[in-house]
């Protein structure tokens, strides 16, 4: 009995014990379960916390990027427009300033054809007249034709004088009060814009010695350095009683200025015999040659020209030791080359080129010493050889008036010359050439019939003329006046302008007695 109860009590302590324990795994795995959606959803949570930071750090990096990217476009867009503003503002000022001479040009077209149909009605009004003068004479005087003709030619020529001096004259006026305005407007603005110096070189290759006593070393034993130093650099030494100075000449330049520097050497090291002469004289040249390379490179550069032939700047940097009428020949060449440039500027042709016929213009005057021809010739050989286009050549060839100018940028390189050549303290020239100057003016004036007296007055600025009045009348002195001009402009070479006054003085003298 004992036994069955045993079991079944056994038993069912076991089935409650399993009915606990699965209630107690129930519950903890419930518990283990809510944890663990707890910690799932925090995790969530704390996942959708730290999306949502970084998002919206990513987001204001992102904006403040933005934004940055957005004010450098600002400030380019921002250049770029004040940039086409001021080119817009330069085409609009260009392009008014050519509307202007368009009107002028048109203008003066209406004037020439007005002047042209007075000119025709004149002419049948003449022709008129010559035919009636010859009917009355015929009929009136008994003249025969031919005397009539005579008449009425003579009659004809004095009106057509009168005629002519006074449409001279009424032109002259109106040309002088347009034309001067205009260029005056655009001669001021350039030179205004270009300063350059305003004194002559003058190119003296005088060293100076420390004390006496150089000379003597400079010398040397029975004169051996001296004729050492003559024959190697291919100059004269004069060594004369000027107190601590030593000339050296030379038609060379280039040559005189290699032994001045050799010669500073020897007299700074001390240490003078042949062999020293000979090396300091080698450096020396490598010395010169450099200089008229960087030279030459910065008058280029002064000038605004670029891309020349290594051999065009070479040249350009040995004008440095060339001089014309006591000018730099180097310095009045990039003053030409900016004033040309400008002025080309200021009426809208061609700035670059015109620079370059500026800066090139006397380019044969580097090499005129050394091969035989004229400063043109030489520079139109060298700037042909070495690759410039035609009007640059033109530029060279045509700034003397040789060759007729085939471009507006020649004219103004033509233009720019005489101003740098013309300006106060540019240039000197000799006695000889001076009065030379007046005497040909003089005999100019003097060629001419009526003409009593001439001077050239104002250091060769004005050609002042005394006429005969029986023999010139005062319709005639005005077209004598304008062939003297124009003949003076054909036959001479001169800077800046010659005023040309002719006059005319008639007198009555009579005794009350």
């Amino acid at each position: 009995m004992d036994n069955p109860i045993v079991i079944i009590i056994t038993v069912a302590f076991v089935l409650l014990a399993f009915i606990l324990g699965f209630i107690y795994h129930k519950v903890t795995s419930e518990k283990k379960i809510g944890a663990a959606d707890a910690l799932s959803r925090q995790i969530i949570e704390d996942a959708n916390k730290q999306a949502e930071t970084l998002r919206r750090e990513t987001l204001k990096e992102a904006k403040d990027e933005i934004s940055k990217i957005k004010l450098e476009n600002d400030r380019k867009l921002n250049k770029r427009s004040n940039e086409l503003d001021k080119k817009e503002s330069r085409l609009f000022k260009k392009e008014e300033s050519l509307d202007n001479r368009a009107l002028l040009i048109d203008k003066k077209a209406d004037q020439i054809s007005s002047d042209q149909k007075r000119l025709k009605q004149k002419e049948d009004s003449i022709d008129k007249l010559i035919e009636q003068q010859q009917l009355e004479l015929q009929n009136i005087a008994g003249l025969t034709n031919n005397e009539a003709k005579e008449i009425i030619l003579e009659n004809v020529k004095n009106e057509t004088i009168h005629e002519t001096a006074k449409l001279i004259k009424e032109s002259e006026e109106r040309i002088k009060s347009e034309s001067k305005k205009i260029a005056k407007e655009i001669l001021a603005t350039t030179i205004q814009r270009y300063a350059a110096e305003q004194v002559a070189e003058n190119t003296v290759s005088v060293v100076s010695l420390p004390n006496d006593e150089m000379k003597g070393r400079i010398i040397g034993r029975e004169g051996r350095n001296i004729r050492a130093f003559e024959q190697l650099s291919g100059v004269d030494l004069i060594i004369d009683d000027t107190p601590e100075a030593v000339v050296i000449s030379s038609f060379e330049p280039v040559i005189r200025e290699i032994a001045k520097v050799a010669l500073e050497r020897l007299i700074q090291d001390g240490r003078i015999n042949p062999s020293r002469i000979e090396e300091t004289l080698q450096k020396a040249e490598e010395e010169v040659e450099q200089r008229i390379i960087e030279d030459g490179e910065e008058a280029a550069e002064a000038a605004g020209v670029h891309n020349l032939h290594p051999q065009l700047i070479r040249m350009v940097g040995k004008m440095k030791f060339r001089t014309s009428y006591g000018q730099n020949v180097m310095k009045h060449s990039v003053e030409v080359a900016n004033l040309a440039g400008m002025l080309a500027e200021e009426i809208g042709a061609d700035a670059q080129t015109a620079r370059r016929g500026g800066l090139l213009h006397d380019i044969g005057k580097s090499i005129d010493q050394e091969v035989a021809g004229t400063h043109i010739e030489l520079g139109v050989d060298a700037a042909t050889r070495y690759g410039e286009n035609k009007y640059v050549i033109n530029a060279i060839q045509s700034h003397h008036g040789e060759v007729e100018p085939n471009c507006v940028e020649s004219i103004l390189v033509q233009t720019a010359d005489t101003i740098s050549a013309a300006r106060p303290g540019a240039r000197r020239e000799s006695l000889e050439n001076y009065i030379r100057r007046l005497e040909s003016l003089e005999e100019i004036a003097n060629s001419y019939q009526g003409i009593e007296k001439s001077f050239a007055l104002q250091a060769g600025r004005e050609l002042r003329i005394m006429v005969k009045p029986e023999k010139i009348t005062d319709d005639e002195m005005i077209v004598v006046a304008r062939e003297i001009a124009k003949r003076i402009e054909d036959e001479l070479e001169y800077p800046g302008e010659i005023k040309v006054n002719v006059l005319r003085e008639s007198n009555a003298i009579e005794y009350a007695r």
